[in-house]
């Protein structure tokens, strides 16, 4: 099954993995090593169940009960990881990673999108049928009468024990996963390994300790490298020791304090729009409101899932290897944007679509100062924030999916929410994140031409004009003319390309729609989600404390660059010098070939690798030490 299965990945692949004769054989080779480990985890269990097994109990209804179980069960996981990858293999184009780990957590969210995407009943129902059958054909071919009529002695079942042990043993500590990564192209690397070792391998790994697996320097040069980095005219240090906190001055005499709306769309790549060179017209919207709006052209993510998206417009803060910090432990009361706003008399909210339960958004953002409003449907979840939850009401949804209500009934929740904070006269600023362009695209009918669950292009389209409608609800409240709305992507729709952190399918939309005075800027410069709201700041003339790594893009002596992440490379990309940390203090440097999206082995140049060591290592070096909080002194 598992031949078949890479089988039919290196046939859809094949282009895409660039195969010589050489490569082409090693994937079976490396693949076939990883499914005899993922054959020996399966039957160590059953082999110490025969050792300890009394001779007496070989024939018994109980061993054949135990063994039946353990059979068929072992045959349905199999069938379900075959059709699961495939599934996966669909949208990431990944072997099982660590979000097919978070899946099994956030089961309502997972199985419902499931069920809406697929026809489920009829893929268990197939399974089954399929593990029934394979039970038959062995039982026909009385391939268990030696297991209920063996009389193996201890001894000789003990040594079969003991080998099968060691050779368990064996892959469980010295063969990793990250073995299979032998060649640069990323599709040859996932095309060697197992779903099922990739799936475990991922768990045990929810979480990396950077100073452990990473290339370090002396705390004390990283530090000074980075507050080199980060110091400008308009910025002063408030510590000498393990920090970054600084007062940031403001550039102009100007100072406003508009409400400031953040839409963060759900997989919305750059190329989608024709701004960036779609010609499928599917972001009308957003494309007008490109050459109206303070426009980031060459504006890249951090990472490659949501909360990684919220961690870096919220935090402003390179990615840390494994998690998100917004899904790790310790992580409240932190200087965030939120309680930047909340220090310039702001009130902050957060609005999702569906349940916020989901990777611990609710507990992040409600620990650290923000309103809840979501849909609230898990009754099993039980959380402890601080901040006030607002569940959206049953009579106000339209329409809904797996992952919450659309983009039009999220917008019109942010409205009666604006409508009475305007009233109560204090400005606010609210985190928006959106679900419909998720899959299984479905969304209300008759809006778009594209009909609903069709796939990709209708969700984006229909994305789009939510946006739309939402502008045209809002601009005749009178709380419109003194608010920005920031529109920006959590994350690009794929981000699976022949290399391993593949820099093109970071590229993400970002503008800034309604700011005084700034009706039509382009920036071009490269920069990162994390210096989205530095540079608006920036704009707005305020006064602030800052524990950000972002920067003001627009700022003279600003520099390029930018940081992007999988869940254990970490790389970092100055012009187009670009820099890539693994584990096992790994370093790569390439020469970045934009047009043509290649990376390009290089000598590596000193000075821009330990820059990138420096930021990766302070940024974790921070969290685990409580330099992100709030007024927190890190000595």
């Amino acid at each position: 099954m598992s031949f078949l299965l890479r089988l039919g990945f290196v046939l859809s692949s094949f282009q895409k993995a660039e195969f010589s004769a050489v490569s082409f054989i090693r994937v079976f080779l490396l693949g076939l090593i990883y499914d005899i480990g993922v054959g020996l985890f399966f039957i160590f269990p059953y082999s110490l169940y025969l050792l300890i097994l009394p001779q007496r109990l070989v024939d018994s209804r109980l061993n054949k009960i135990i063994t039946y179980f353990s059979f068929s069960l072992g045959i349905l996981i199999l069938f379900f990881s075959f059709f699961a990858e495939i599934t996966f293999w669909q949208e990431f184009e990944s072997r099982f990673n660590f979000i097919a780990v978070d899946y099994l957590i956030y089961t309502y969210e997972v199985i419902n999108n499931i069920n809406e995407s697929y026809p489920l009943p009829i893929l268990i129902a197939v399974m089954i049928i399929l593990t029934f059958f394979v039970i038959f054909f062995c039982i026909r071919k009385k391939y268990f009468f030696d297991t209920f009529k063996g009389t193996t002695i201890f001894l000789s079942r003990l040594k079969i024990t003991v080998g099968i042990f060691a050779a368990t043993l064996v892959y469980a500590f010295l063969v990793e996963n990250n073995f299979a990564d032998l060649s640069t192209n990323r599709y040859q690397n996932e095309l060697s390994k197992s779903g099922i070792y990739s799936f475990f391998s991922a768990y045990n790994n929810n979480e990396i300790n950077y100073d452990h697996f990473y290339q370090l320097m002396d705390n004390k040069d990283a530090f000074k490298i980075i507050k080199n980095d980060l110091k400008d005219s308009s910025s002063i240090f408030l510590q000498n020791s393990f920090s970054i906190e600084r007062k940031i001055k403001p550039t102009t005499a100007t100072i406003q304090r508009p409400n400031v709306i953040m839409i963060t769309m759900e997989s919305f790549s750059a190329d989608f729009m024709k701004t960036f060179g779609n010609n499928q017209d599917i972001t009308p919207v957003l494309d007008s409101l490109a050459k109206e709006s303070v426009l980031f052209t060459n504006m890249y993510a951090t990472g490659t899932r949501t909360v990684r998206g919220m961690e870096a417009l919220s935090l402003a803060i390179p990615p840390t290897p494994g998690n998100s910090i917004v899904r790790r432990k310790n992580n409240d009361q932190l200087t965030t944007i939120g309680s930047i706003f909340s220090e310039q008399g702001y009130d902050t909210s957060f609005f999702y679509g569906g349940d916020g339960y989901f990777d611990n958004m609710n507990k992040y953002f409600g620990n650290n100062g923000y309103n809840i409003i979501d849909r609230n449907r898990n009754a099993f979840a039980r959380e402890n924030y601080l901040a006030p939850r607002t569940s959206i009401d049953d009579r106000n949804i339209t329409f809904e999916n797996a992952w919450g209500i659309c983009d039009e009934d999220l917008y019109n929740e942010v409205i009666r929410k604006s409508d009475q904070q305007y009233k109560s006269g204090k400005p606010f600023y609210d985190f928006v994140m959106t679900t419909s362009n998720h899959r299984p695209f479905t969304y209300p009918d008759g809006k778009i031409d594209i009909p609903s669950g069709s796939g990709r292009e209708g969700a984006v389209k229909y994305t789009d004009y939510a946006i739309g409608a939402f502008l045209k609800k809002i601009k005749n409240k009178p709380w419109y003319k003194n608010t920005v709305i920031v529109i920006v992507a959590d994350h690009c729709a794929s981000s699976a390309g022949k290399n391993e952190i593949d820099i093109s399918k970071y590229h993400i939309p970002a503008m800034i729609v309604n700011l005084q005075d700034k009706q039509s800027l382009k920036i071009d410069k490269m920069c990162s989600q994390i210096d989205l709201y530095p540079t608006l700041f920036n704009f707005l003339g305020w006064k602030y404390t800052s524990n950000l790594y972002g920067k003001n893009v627009i700022s003279d002596n600003y520099i390029p660059r930018i940081f992007v992440g999988t869940y254990q490379k970490l790389a970092y990309m100055e012009n187009d010098d670009l820099v890539i940390l693994s584990p096992q203090q790994k370093v790569e440097t390439f020469k970045y070939i934009q047009g043509k999206n290649d990376q390009i082995a290089v000598l590596p140049k000193p000075e821009i690798v330990r820059r990138a060591i420096a930021n990766y290592q302070t940024a974790y070096y921070l969290y685990k030490n409580n330099g992100l909080k709030q007024n927190k002194k890190n000595n």
